[in-house]
């Protein structure tokens, strides 16, 4: 979002993302949207991006979703505007083999975003792993797929380093909380 110079919704600061981005070894190219961007000045947004993609020969995009079919076919419908579709490798695989498969591969990621209306905020800034898993309430989905919470990755095994950042305060902001990432770390 150009107004915070964060990830929307995830509330992510640029700079880390960036680092993040870096350590995978891929350029970032942000598609920014104002604070209370509509949903047309989002897909308007979206589209200019996939065309600038289009004209360097891109044809197909792809996404992480696991099993939400209107945001896929939502996604669909976007990219077929312009003749572009998506790929879902990771489509309707089971949530709890990968949530389980993520840890057992080393990555690491923290908890960035709660949506209160299902989580309490003890939640945000807890680091996947098994205890947070066995600790998420009955049909909280263990990956996070409907909303429920939302993450950082910030070590991996396709990561050349780690990401180093501070975890900070827990605030609540339109009923999410979010913990507060610094890329100023600190021991």
């Amino acid at each position: 979002t150009a107004d915070y110079d964060r990830v929307s919704m995830h509330g992510v600061r640029r700079e880390l993302v960036q680092r993040q981005a870096q350590s995978l070894g891929v350029s970032l190219e942000p598609i920014w949207i104002s604070k209370n961007a509509s949903n047309e000045e989002y897909e308007s947004k979206l589209l200019q991006a996939l065309r600038r993609y289009q004209d360097r020969g891109v044809r197909r995009a792809v996404f992480g979703d696991l099993f939400l079919e209107d945001i896929r076919a939502y996604r669909e419908n976007v990219l077929g505007r312009i003749g572009m579709s998506g790929i879902y490798p990771i489509w309707q695989r089971d949530t709890t083999q990968m949530a389980q498969d993520f840890i057992a591969l080393g990555f690491r990621a923290i908890v960035i975003c709660v949506d209160s209306r299902v989580l309490p905020a003890s939640f945000a800034g807890k680091v996947i792993d098994q205890e947070l898993l066995r600790s998420l309430p009955p049909g909280v989905d263990p990956c996070g797929e409907n909303g429920e919470f939302h993450t950082f990755v910030y070590a991996g095994p396709i990561l050349s380093e780690e990401v180093r950042f501070t975890a900070g305060e827990v605030v609540l902001r339109d009923s999410f909380y979010f913990c507060e990432l610094s890329s100023e770390f600190r021991l």
